[in-house]
């Protein structure tokens, strides 16, 4: 009950948030993507074959139950079905039957038994492959947003490089004015604030597309609407890497839901060669059958008193009934080698998905080990970005303390800027690297995606 009010409340104030156009965290985005999204639906509509797959193995284990029922006339010859008598010449002849039939398998190799069996199994896969893609998508969309929060952090940084630039070409304008500074320390200057104001255009631009990439991940159309919240993240702390790879894998591999679909192949065609061979197994069924019967042809029948009377439509429905029961062995002999090449694509098909199980293990236990190098690397190169951007920062300040006092021209000066600039771009990307790299790690450890 908890989790459905949970989820109601989050529906809410996903849908309040659109009206409002309110910006959207971390949470509201995967929580959405994962309701929306058109392939996820497609394999909730597989799901639920699978359990109807498993209610129809369930029915073949029960016996089946038919009525059946007949009329006719007949005119000339005929059998009276009552009698079995003919009848002759033009005479006319109306007859009514009708049968209960029901059948039910005894046994057929337990092929019926496994047939459930797989079909419970079948469910279990759709389940896990459903789960699967909904972790690829939560990453997808935590990448997603992540670009969006780098690209808006980049952004922000170069407007206020440019603010600062602004005030710089102000105080160098008046300098020039006084004829302090030669004309073209300006230049220099307004060829930087140019620059700037063309790597605002860029980083704007780029916010928009990472915004909208973020919004089709959502199947979202409202492109200029549509935003995330504006936050500042820091990398967060985490004790991943006190885990090695190894730890790291063996733990994945306990609850990866694509380990568990891949596994779940094989268990299924495990259940599908046990069917295969119960095809070579004799199929004993049994039976039951009854049924009445009526004609108007009928001839009287004796009446227990010496006299005879002709039985109406009901009498004859209960005179002439009877009840037929039965088993019934059907062996296979020879059938063109049908079930034995139906038992040797099922091997095949087992060892295919064995291999596969192993494939899929290998590149899982390949994308932990990569991932792990791609932490312990990013974090290496952030903190070596921020090292170079503090250097950066004080070799700036001295640079402009001596461009000040006019110990330095403003060509150099926009140099030492450009160097900044690089540095906190560097240092942003390397960041949100950095984070999306940790969160993929912790992922597959089983920590779920939150940017705290």
């Amino acid at each position: 009950m908890k989790v459905k009010i949970t989820g109601l409340l989050l529906i809410f104030s996903v849908v309040f948030g659109m009206a409002q156009q309110k910006k959207w965290t971390l949470e509201e985005c995967v929580y959405y993507a994962v309701e929306n999204n058109l392939t996820v639906k497609q394999f909730e509509l597989d799901l639920e074959n699978a359990i109807i797959d498993e209610s129809d193995a369930i029915g073949n284990m029960l016996p089946t139950l038919s009525a059946s029922s007949n009329a006719s006339k007949n005119v000339g010859f005929t059998i009276v079905s009552t009698s079995n008598q003919p009848v002759l010449g033009n005479q006319s002849t109306v007859s009514v039957s009708g049968n209960i039939n029901s059948d039910i398998t005894l046994y057929n190799g337990l092929r019926n038994f496994k047939q459930l069996q797989r079909a419970k199994l079948n469910a279990i896969s759709n389940q896990y492959r459903l789960e699967n893609l909904k972790d690829d998508i939560e990453l997808r969309v935590a990448n997603a947003y992540l670009q969006i929060l780098s690209n808006k952090e980049a952004l922000a940084v170069s407007k206020s490089q440019y603010a600062i630039t602004e005030q710089d070409l102000k105080r160098t304008k008046e300098l020039v004015d006084s004829g302090i500074v030669p004309r073209g320390d300006l230049l220099d200057l307004e060829a930087t604030a140019a620059g700037q104001e063309q790597q605002m255009v860029n980083n704007e631009s780029l916010v928009l597309i990472s915004r909208i990439n973020l919004a089709q991940l959502l199947q979202i159309t409202d492109y200029d609407n549509f935003d995330i919240t504006n936050e500042t993240f820091e990398v967060p702390p985490s004790d991943i890497l006190n885990n090695s790879p190894k730890t790291i894998f063996t733990k994945a591999l306990e609850f990866r839901n694509d380990i568990k679909f891949s596994e779940s192949t094989v268990d299924l065609a495990e259940k599908d060669l046990e069917i295969a061979k119960g095809a070579y197994a004799p199929t004993l069924s049994g039976f039951f059958q009854y049924g009445a019967r009526y004609s108007d042809a009928t001839e009287p029948l004796p009446d227990g008193n010496g006299g005879f009377f002709t039985p109406g439509f009901i009498d004859q429905l209960w005179i002439f009934d009877g009840i037929a029961y039965g088993a019934q062995l059907n062996v296979p002999i020879f059938n063109g080698h049908s079930t034995r090449n139906s038992v040797k694509r099922s091997r095949i098909n087992l060892e295919k998905s064995k291999l596969q199980f192993e494939l899929d293990k290998l590149d899982l236990e390949t994308t932990v080990n990569q991932s792990y190098v791609d932490v312990t690397t990013f974090a290496k190169a952030y903190y070596a970005a921020e090292k170079t951007l503090e250097a950066r920062r004080l070799a700036f300040n001295y640079s402009k303390e001596r461009f000040d006092v006019g110990l330095m021209n403003s060509f150099e000066y926009s140099q030492a800027q450009s160097r900044v600039d690089n540095a906190e771009a560097d240092l942003i990307r390397t960041k949100y690297d950095y984070i999306f790299r940790l969160k993929i790690l912790e992922f597959y450890y089983g920590i779920p995606l939150s940017l705290e």
